[in-house]
């Protein structure tokens, strides 16, 4: 059977003459006739086999003779699960594509959406798209979807698991309900197609080759290892072979790691994952498909659909946790009837993976003997390290016991009780560096008052006047940092030549405004003069201020509460401005 016995037009017969194709492979056959008929498709065929050709001909065809100019609409929507799968649609669209008059867009995450909206505005034929940016779009109002005739999944059974059906339920919702329905992909497990039939209608099911099957052209081989030797076994192979490679790694991190590794041994390597950006993906993978790399260590973003012309070669660098993409991963070689060899390194911590590997695609993996490979280091390379991911810190970025008291240097807890010793929040000679205080919930509330004065203040109130006699230092302790810290009274008080001096002053009964006579004495409006008033608050404030301010009842300041509300040294009566600031400096305050 040729192409012109499908049915399809004369102008893509000539396009497809002009790729070199010249026989349909069998997934075309059966699949084309089908689609130019109108109905919905679930089509299952193994990788490299020519799906992408099976939709795209007969869509090309049932879309001619007209275009589409309503602005933010299409006529044909295709979703894919990653933005390079979504791009080299696009390219197929557009080499099919050349003699028709229609128009075709792809839209995607990672990129500027301004030239999308742009492009969307003129109205489009085809748009292809990954579900996460097509959303987006759509929130803006900058598509809608009242025009699809024709939906089209490709890799349908990634699009319908667990990651992505959330997103595809949200755009069945909008799409209209009386629309063609295609599906196509290498894998289907019986989960996934019963879920595809509630989309379908009376879908014709297209198996060309047994399910989940890998290419018999294939040639599989199997290297148990251990793993820590992974990366040099990887290395030696590599050196033996020049020839392109794709190498495939479970974690973002391990791609990055291998990829210096591999540097290091002289072998040029370059990284794609999810962790990139789209710029870097693409240009790594174009300096791949243009021969300027030899290996292209990837995660399994790039084992979905991506077409890299005559790759010789794919190695398992660890087995996916889904057997599934497995048949997806070396399915990148042995593409369009060329040969290909798909190598796995196999560690005992993977054997339940193999298990279900070899489960689904019916049939043992051949061991090999890895003895003809030098494992020896290469001179000047560096040793692989699987790199671990840091443990979470608490949000704030401290630890969570003692974080409260680690916030600032100098910074100081009070217990609520007035004649208590309080713990250094650096801890002084506990087994764990932090200080001991109260239960959790005391802590907490004594965070709150503090925070709430704004200015330190503590949340305990002064048990009435004391006279403040000469202080004892307490032994100093270093903390974890090695600054010496000192307890005094109920607040651990860091030692200074300054807070000493004011200490050894005579104690004089004032109130916290620094009236010897126990008045309260603030600005006026002018903030030239000073205003006296009798113990209690100034007329104006008396509404906003809490209860039992005044003599005997206010709350301290953190200076003062050593001595239940009284202050230490002399203070005269100001009478200007500059008098007054001096006073305040002079007030014991908690360093931040």
């Amino acid at each position: 059977m040729i192409f012109a016995d499908l049915g399809l037009s004369d102008s893509l017969l000539k396009a497809v003459e002009k790729t070199g194709y010249t026989k349909p492979t069998p997934i075309q056959e059966k699949a084309i006739p089908v689609i130019l008929e109108g109905g919905d498709v679930m089509a299952a065929a193994q990788t490299g086999t020519g799906k992408t050709a099976g939709f795209t001909l007969p869509l090309l065809q049932l879309l001619s003779g007209e275009s589409n100019k309503k602005p933010d609409t299409m006529r044909a929507l295709v979703l894919t699960p990653t933005r390079e799968l979504a791009a080299q649609i696009q390219d197929s669209i557009e080499t099919y594509g050349t003699h028709e008059n229609l128009r075709s867009g792809v839209v995607f995450g990672g990129v500027n959406i301004n030239p999308q909206k742009t492009m969307l505005r003129k109205g489009l034929d085809i748009l292809v798209a990954t579900p996460g940016r097509l959303l987006d779009l759509h929130q803006q109002k900058s598509v809608h979807f009242d025009k699809v005739d024709v939906l089209i999944l490709d890799e349908a059974d990634r699009m319908l698991d667990m990651g992505f059906i959330r997103d595809i339920r949200k755009v069945l919702a909008l799409l209209p309900k009386k629309r063609q329905n295609l599906m196509f992909s290498a894998t289907f497990s019986d989960e996934i197609r019963a879920l595809a039939k509630t989309i379908c209608h009376k879908p014709a099911e297209i198996d060309v080759a047994p399910r989940n099957s890998t290419v018999e052209i294939i040639t599989q081989r199997l290297y148990q290892v251990e793993k820590q030797q992974k990366a040099q076994l990887l290395s030696a192979i590599l050196r033996s072979n020049t020839s392109q490679t794709l190498v495939f790694s479970r974690t973002k991190h391990g791609a990055n790691n291998l990829v210096k590794k591999l540097s290091k041994d002289g072998i040029t390597a370059a990284a794609i994952h999810g962790n990139k950006s789209q710029a870097q993906r693409t240009k790594a993978l174009d300096s791949f498909k243009q021969d300027l790399i030899q290996v292209l260590v990837a995660t399994d973003i790039a084992a979905r659909g991506i077409d890299i012309h005559q790759l010789e070669s794919v190695i398992n660098f660890d087995l996916p946790h889904v057997p599934e993409d497995y048949v997806h991963r070396i399915g990148r070689t042995g593409r369009a009837g060329a040969t290909g060899l798909a190598i796995s390194l196999v560690s005992s911590d993977e054997r339940k993976q193999l298990r279900d590997i070899e489960r689904l695609i019916k049939q043992a993996i051949p061991r090999a003997d890895m003895s003809e490979f030098d494992l020896t280091p290469v001179a000047g390379g560096e040793e692989y390290q699987e790199e671990t991911r840091p443990p979470r810190q608490p949000r704030g970025g401290r630890s969570a016991q003692g974080a409260r008291g680690d916030a600032g240097q100098g910074r100081r807890r009070r217990s609520g009780q007035g004649g208590s010793a309080a713990q250094n929040p650096r801890g002084n000679g506990s087994p764990n560096g932090e200080a001991k205080r109260g239960s959790k919930q005391e802590a907490a509330g004594q965070d709150r008052a503090e925070a709430g004065r704004g200015r330190g203040r503590s949340s305990a109130r002064a048990q009435g006047p004391q006279t403040k006699g000469p202080q004892t230092k307490s032994p100093q302790a270093k903390g974890p940092q090695g600054r010496e810290n000192q307890s005094s009274g109920p607040r651990g008080q860091k030692s200074n030549t300054g807070q000493a001096q004011r200490n050894s002053r005579p104690s004089v009964a004032r109130d916290e405004n620094g009236d010897p006579n126990g008045n309260r004495m603030d600005y006026d409006n002018s903030y030239r003069n000073t205003t006296t008033y009798p113990s209690g608050n100034p007329p104006t404030r008396a509404n906003h201020r809490s209860p039992g301010r005044g003599e005997g009842g206010a709350k301290s300041r953190p200076g003062a509460a050593r001595s239940g509300g009284q202050r230490s040294g002399n203070s005269p009566r100001v009478e200007s401005k500059s008098q007054l600031w001096q006073a305040l400096r002079l007030k014991d305050r908690p360093s931040r």
